[in-house]
């Protein structure tokens, strides 16, 4: 199969979902106040992304308490490292995918995981299963797929940004290569997908805050079915997710457009 992932476009309910993120993004994107304040929106976007990503971990902190800096807990400031990691690594992201997941990992579960296991596969054959998917991969097969997923990034392909993000992000998600902080550099690299495949170049889109809002195990268990019907499902999850992410960051723009 020379492009799968235009061929998961194709599934039933799929592009229609696309489109309807595809538009949303191009509303947000003529808001007036972008023209000014493009940047502190961003800033303000990835801070509520990270506090989302942690939240689907099972650690849920007031977004007034990251910004006063109060939080110490090391999964959150995991999720704000890898936030922040995001804005340096996109140029790589194409050329050098490997690289950047394993720095993102690296800075995810920095306090989480031994020092010499920072960005390196585990080895070992269990991983932790805070979202109730069942057991992962054994290593083995969770490094012969992450090779598959790495090849598929080197294609080309017709498949719109939000069906490669939602690829990356649930390979991710449930391979759990590293073992620790799985889920942050799965959200990571999926938004750092939509970034750098075109649909939201600027990083605006809280989709974190979206996946957070939406039964997001749920959508997972169904892309681990590997029917047609399931996978369907969970690229319908991940540009909704987008849709959500898009409300989110209105609100962020309209907020500062009050003053």
């Amino acid at each position: 199969m020379s492009d799968p992932l235009a061929v998961i476009a194709q599934f039933p309910g799929v592009q229609d979902a696309v489109d309807e993120a595809r538009r949303a993004v191009d509303r947000l994107y003529r808001h007036r106040v972008l023209r000014r304040a493009s940047p502190a929106v961003s800033t303000e976007s990835s801070l509520r992304g990270a506090r989302a990503s942690a939240a689907i971990e099972g650690v849920d902190v007031p977004l007034d308490a990251l910004r006063r800096d109060e939080t110490h807990d090391p999964l959150v400031q995991g999720a704000l490292r890898a936030s922040a990691e995001m804005g340096r690594l996109g140029s790589t992201w194409r050329s050098a995918p490997r690289q950047v997941l394993a720095r993102l990992h690296a800075v995810a579960a920095a306090g989480l995981a031994p020092q010499d296991s920072l960005g390196r596969p585990r080895s070992l054959d269990e991983a932790p299963d805070p979202l109730s998917l069942g057991p992962a991969p054994s290593a083995a097969d969770a490094a012969s797929r992450m090779e598959g997923l790495l090849g598929l990034l080197e294609q080309p392909t017709k498949a719109p940004a939000v069906v490669l993000a939602a690829v990356v992000h649930a390979e991710l998600a449930v391979l759990r290569p590293f073992g620790t902080a799985d889920g942050i550099v799965a959200r990571s690299a999926g938004r750092l997908t939509l970034v750098e495949y075109g649909l939201d170049p600027k990083s605006l889109v809280a989709v974190e805050v979206g996946h957070l809002e939406l039964p997001y195990g749920e959508a997972l268990r169904a892309y681990l079915s590997g029917t047609p019907e399931g996978v369907a499902a969970w690229v319908q999850h991940c540009a909704s997710a987008v849709t959500l992410g898009v409300r989110e960051t209105t609100a962020i723009c309209e907020a500062m457009q009050r003053g």
